[in-house]
Order: C-alpha cells, then sequence, then structure tokens
C-alpha cells in the first residue's frame, strides 16, 4: 500500500492512483471507469472537488480520524486514536463492506468511527493481550457480533476471543490474504498480521517507529529473532503499529546515533508533524532500517555509544539499547 503524506491529513481520505513526492494524485477518468463501470467512474471523478473541500474543512488534529487509502487495493485503513496514545486501525474492504478492527484498547471511539459511516463490524483483529489492545473486545462483540481473532498461544489472555490463529497460518480478511506471524518478545503471545497484497503490517508492540516494545515476557534473542521476521519482508512495507511514540522515541535515537543523517532528517519531520498534532503512522520499513537503533544493532556510532564491543552479539547489543531507553 502506498501511503499518502501525512503532512497533508485532509488529503488522505483521498483515493489516490498514485503517490510521488508526497503528494496525492487524483485517479484518471480510465482508472475509476474501468474498476467500477462507467456511470460510477464518471460521478466519482466529478465528486472529488465537494470531497476535498469537506476533507480540508475537517481538524487536522491527531484526535480526529485520518484514512489513508489507495486505489490499487481495495483495502482501506483508518487510524482510530485511543487512549492517550493508542492505535487502532479499521479495516474496510471496498468491494465487500466487510470491517474489521486492530487492537481496539477502547470501544467508544471505534463505535463512534463506524457510525460515522454507517458501518458494521465483522472482525476484531488482536496483536496481543494487554488491556491497552483488548479493553474494547466485549463491547464490541456484543454490539455487532464481531469474531475475535488473535494469537493460539494467548487463548486463554484475550477477551472473547473466537478464531485462533499460529505462526504461518494464512486468512483471509475478505478477499485480502493475511499471512500471522509470531512475533513475541514484548508478550509470549505476540502476533502481527501482514497484508501483503496491500503492503501493510500491524506490529502492535513489537515494533514502533524508531524503537521496538518493552521486553515484558520475552527475552532479547527472542524479541531480535522477532524484528528479523519484520525487516525480511519488503521495504516499502507500511508499519502500523500500536502507539504514537515517535517523538520520544526520536529523541532517544539521536542521542545514541546523533550523526545518523537519515535519522535526522526524520526526527525534524517527526517533531513538524507532532507540532501539528498530525500522526506520524504508518512509517515505511525502509525508514525504520535507516532510523531505527533496534534494527541497527550493528551500527559503530550505537555500539560506541553505549560502550558496546564491536564483537559483541547482536542480542546483546540490543538488550543495551533497550536498557538505555528504559532509563531515557
Amino acid at each position: 500500500m502506498q501511503t499518502i503524506s501525512k503532512a497533508s491529513c485532509a488529503m488522505a481520505s483521498l483515493p489516490c492512483s498514485r503517490v510521488k513526492a508526497g503528494l496525492c494524485v487524483w485517479p484518471s477518468m480510465r482508472h475509476l471507469c474501468l474498476r467500477k463501470g462507467l456511470p460510477y467512474g464518471l460521478v466519482r471523478f466529478l465528486s472529488l472537488p465537494f470531497r476535498t473541500l469537506w476533507c480540508a474543512s475537517r481538524s487536522l488534529k491527531v484526535t480526529q480520524f485520518c484514512s489513508i487509502t489507495n486505489m490499487s487495493s481495495s483495502l482501506q485503513i483508518e487510524l482510530v486514536p485511543c487512549l492517550k496514545d493508542n492505535y487502532a486501525y479499521l479495516l474496510y474492504d471496498m468491494d465487500t463492506g466487510t470491517v474489521g478492527v486492530v487492537d481496539p484498547s477502547e470501544s467508544r471511539p471505534v463505535i463512534d468511527a463506524l457510525s460515522r459511516k454507517n458501518r458494521n463490524l465483522t472482525y476484531i483483529l488482536n496483536t496481543h493481550h494487554h488491556h491497552d489492545h483488548t479493553g474494547g473486545n466485549l463491547e464490541l462483540k456484543a454490539r455487532y457480533g464481531a469474531k475475535i481473532i488473535g494469537s493460539l498461544n494467548d487463548k486463554g489472555r484475550i477477551p472473547g476471543i473466537d478464531i485462533t490463529l499460529k505462526d504461518g497460518d494464512k486468512w483471509m480478511f475478505a478477499g485480502h490474504e493475511v499471512l500471522v506471524i509470531d512475533t513475541p518478545g514484548h508478550t509470549q503471545g505476540h502476533i502481527s498480521f501482514y497484508f501483503p497484497g496491500s503492503g501493510s503490517i500491524f506490529t502492535g508492540d513489537t515494533l514502533f517507529s524508531l524503537s521496538c516494545g518493552k521486553l515484558f515476557e520475552g527475552t532479547p534473542h527472542e524479541m531480535l529473532s522477532s524484528l528479523k521476521k519484520i525487516t525480511s519482508l519488503p521495504e516499502d512495507t507500511n508499519i502500523y503499529c500500536g502507539h504514537e511514540y515517535t517523538l520520544s522515541n526520536s529523541k532517544f535515537a539521536l542521542s545514541i546515533e546523533p550523526n545518523n543523517e537519515a535519522l535526522q532528517s526524520y526526527a525534524a519531520q517527526v517533531a513538524h508533524l507532532c507540532s501539528k498534532s498530525l500522526p506520524t503512522i504508518p512509517t515505511t520499513l525502509k525508514r525504520e532500517k535507516a532510523c531505527n537503533p533496534f534494527l541497527r544493532t550493528s551500527s559503530p556510532e550505537i555500539r560506541q555509544s553505549l560502550g558496546i564491543a564491536a564483537a559483541a552479539e547482536e542480542a546483546e547489543v540490543l538488550l543495551a539499547i533497550r536498557q538505555a531507553k528504559d532509563n531515557f
């Protein structure tokens, strides 16, 4: 899935035929007509200016909803801010009307987002059992009859779970293949949901922008293995994580790798977005590999900053980075 420039949240609700240099380009008549037929294409094309004005008139604060769509895929992803700094994600298949939500920490923001567009909820996907990712499960299930999906390893810990999945399973969300990836480290039962068709992965609390999750139940070796699974995906993969932590993460990352020019540039972008209360998510795997210290355990500068030997194993370096971050 191509990513619409997050610095232009108002434009993020427009269906785009392509994204280039951070600009959202309107779809051509040919693109629309081939996809849905001539009458649909004509009506949709003529309605675009009005939809643009409506979107631009909305508040651009992170407490509002920011849709991210792409005409190359029928999957629409919408950020739903919850609690203090959590994100839930609404998934909408434009062909079938199927709706899912990833990690609803509370029910009310999700209900509001669904009601605004008069949509039902079919599935609830949980990356792990923590309450700030499952707190809305039971109310949403009772209200909509949605099926709750989570890790087999978390069967006894995810409220209301109906469908259990394990590493390597392939599950279908409407017409979209979803690959289940075991990503323990933060918790033992943590999984990530990868949508290869749209180039998107929901990483919960395993991988954040410029950080990784705390090692509550796992070991550094487990977290390292989980991160390597994620970094083996295509570099243009969009990463949807569980929290808006990027600004504080950028300050720590710069403290241990201050000469990383890619990180300097991204940190400036993050500061700008956050100053306007705009989301920094999704990020891309390519960006994280260039900037995220937890994916850069071989960096000589990071090792030198933390006093780690050049010959130290990656898991040892990851643990040192995690401890430094915890105390930052």
